[in-house]
């Protein structure tokens, strides 16, 4: 009810707050939308030139078909009409297969995939954060603060062969690629799930540190509250908001950035077909799911920043005063 209370209490300042971030959202997937067209207009080459001994009247009469041959701001045009329409049309490379049931097919993979890395970096960032911060300064809290250190500097891609290699290869604890069990997915997951694992460990050990130090924290504990009362009811919840403001950067680069990791262990994923599109410059795959990751990536992050902007009193102060600012011219 308090939530509720506090969305009807706050409605214009939220309503204020999402006009904002969607305006922006919108400015960036045009600038996303744009680049992706100039882009791939810049690769030399098409898609038929891959085609052995193909004849030169087959090959003008294919670009003429998907309208290649038309003039540069005619196609960028029908490129702009196909993303509000969201319908890309046929694959330029793999006949039968439009670009809609290419998303369809690839990206639950990706999604589970990432959704199973998404809570084990959470699990494990927010778990190691907390430990170190409990026990700093000591042995323990420098170990840990060594593997963040690693965690943040290695590639997934690096990370993902060595994971291959001496656990699947060398000691067969886990299958070497595919996607056909739980079992198969554990080892990209870690891969995915490492370097934000990592990275949110440290954002919790310092956050929490700080507010250790703060002098609610002080009067708590001198109250003789005990101190698992006080980390899980002071500690915590402002400990965890930078995480949160995170969350949504970390939910649509995971989501979007697995690439690379399904490549490696052959996972029949958006990635894949991402890649062969690029290889093979299937101009219509490309575009359809840049776009459709774009609208991924800025919608986990509205999404997660309009959490953060409930949980966090400052940030809706700072929403109000601006709009009273506006107002008031």
């Amino acid at each position: 009810m308090s939530i509720l209370n506090m969305l009807i209490k706050n409605s214009v300042e939220i309503l204020f707050f999402l006009c904002r971030k969607i305006f922006s959202a919108a400015v960036a997937l045009f600038v996303i939308v744009s680049l992706t067209f100039f882009l791939m207009k810049a690769i030399p080459g098409d898609p038929f030139q891959d085609e052995k001994a193909l004849p030169k009247e087959i090959h003008e009469q294919l670009r003429k078909h998907y309208g290649l041959e038309d003039s540069f701001s005619k196609q960028y045009i029908r490129y702009l009409s196909s993303v509000v329409k969201f319908d890309f049309g046929p694959s330029l490379k793999y006949k039968g297969r439009s670009v809609t049931s290419i998303i369809r097919e690839g990206f639950p993979v990706s999604f589970l995939l990432g959704v199973e890395a998404i809570l084990i970096a959470v699990g494990m960032g927010i778990s190691v954060g907390t430990f170190a911060a409990m026990n700093r300064n000591c042995r323990l809290d420098h170990g840990v603060m060594i593997l963040i250190a690693i965690g943040i500097s290695v590639p997934n891609f690096a990370l993902a062969t060595f994971l291959q290699y001496f656990f699947a290869v060398k000691w067969q604890l886990f299958p070497v690629a595919r996607f056909e069990s739980f079992f198969h997915t554990i080892l990209p997951a870690i891969s995915l799930a490492a370097l934000p694992a990592a990275f949110i460990a440290r954002l919790m050990r310092g956050q929490m540190i700080e507010v250790l130090r703060q002098d609610y924290i002080k009067t708590a504990k001198s109250k003789g509250l005990r101190d698992s009362e006080i980390i899980i009811k002071h500690v915590f919840r402002n400990a965890l908001l930078p995480v949160t403001a995170y969350l949504g950067q970390l939910t649509g680069s995971i989501l979007t950035g697995s690439f690379v990791v399904e490549k490696i262990f052959a996972i029949p994923g958006s990635g894949q077909w991402f890649v062969r599109s690029v290889m093979h410059r299937d101009y219509s795959v490309i575009m359809g799911l840049t776009v459709f990751y774009a609208l991924i990536f800025m919608g986990s992050i509205l999404f997660f920043d309009l959490v953060n902007f409930l949980l966090d009193p400052r940030l809706r102060e700072n929403s109000a005063a601006k709009l009273s600012f506006r107002r008031s011219y």
